[in-house]
C-alpha cells in the first residue's frame, strides 16, 4: 500500500523519514528538547499556513462564489474543507503554544520572556524579542480558541444561530483572523531573530 494515498500515511511516512535522517546523521540530536522543537515548528507551520490560506484564498474564493448567482456557491467548501481546516487550525495553534511554552520553561525563559527581559540587568536581548513573539502567538491563540471558533461554529451551522447571529459571528471571526494574519508577520520576525540571530 501506498503511503502516500492517504493523510495519515503520507505523515506517517515524513516522520519515518525524518527519524531515518536524524538517525544516519551524526550532525542531529534526536532527543526530547530537538524533538519538542521539531513538533513546535511543525504545528506552527501548520497554523501560520492555514491561518494564511483562510485569509489569502478561502474568505476571497468565498467572496467570489457567493457573487457568482450562477455558480456552485460556496456550500461545498462550507461543509466539507472549512471545518476540517479549522479542525487543523485550532490544534495545530494549542500544539505551537504548547510546545514553545515548555521550551521556554525547559530554557529558563519562560518567565523572562513574558516579562519582555526587564527582569534582568541589562534587559535580556533574547527574552525581550522571543518574549515579544511569545506575547504576539498568545494573543493569536486567545483568537483562534476564543473568536475564530466559537464564531466559525455558527457560520458553519455547527451550532444553531439565526442569520443576524451567523452575520456577526461572520464578521467577528474575520476580524480575529485578519488581527492574527497581521500579528503573525511580526511574531515570526521575532521568533527568527530570537534564535537565528537575525537583525531586529
Amino acid at each position: 500500500m501506498n503511503p502516500l494515498n492517504t493523510v495519515g500515511g503520507t505523515i506517517t511516512a515524513g516522520i519515518v523519514l525524518a527519524i531515518v535522517i536524524a538517525a544516519a546523521t551524526a550532525g542531529i540530536a534526536f532527543n526530547a528538547v530537538s524533538f519538542i522543537v521539531w513538533i513546535h515548528v511543525l504545528a506552527g507551520i501548520t497554523w501560520i499556513g492555514l491561518l494564511y490560506y483562510f485569509n489569502l484564498v478561502q474568505v476571497p474564493g468565498m467572496a467570489v462564489a457567493a457573487a457568482d448567482k450562477g455558480g456552485p456557491g460556496g456550500a461545498g467548501i462550507s461543509k466539507y474543507i472549512a471545518p476540517l481546516a479549522l479542525l487543523w487550525f485550532r490544534w495545530a495553534a494549542a500544539a505551537t503554544w504548547l510546545t514553545g511554552v515548555w521550551y521556554l520553561a525547559r530554557s529558563g525563559n519562560l518567565v523572562g520572556a513574558f516579562a519582555l527581559g526587564v527582569l534582568s540587568d541589562p534587559v535580556n536581548y533574547y527574552q525581550l524579542v522571543i518574549g515579544i513573539g511569545a506575547w504576539l502567538g498568545t494573543i493569536m491563540l486567545f483568537n483562534v480558541w476564543v473568536l475564530i471558533w466559537p464564531n466559525q461554529k455558527k457560520v458553519l451551522g455547527i451550532v444553531a444561530a439565526t442569520d443576524d447571529e451567523k452575520a456577526a459571528a461572520r464578521k467577528t471571526a474575520m476580524l480575529a483572523s485578519r488581527t492574527n494574519f497581521v500579528l503573525s508577520i511580526p511574531m515570526l520576525l521575532c521568533m527568527g531573530s530570537a534564535t537565528h540571530g537575525l537583525p531586529f
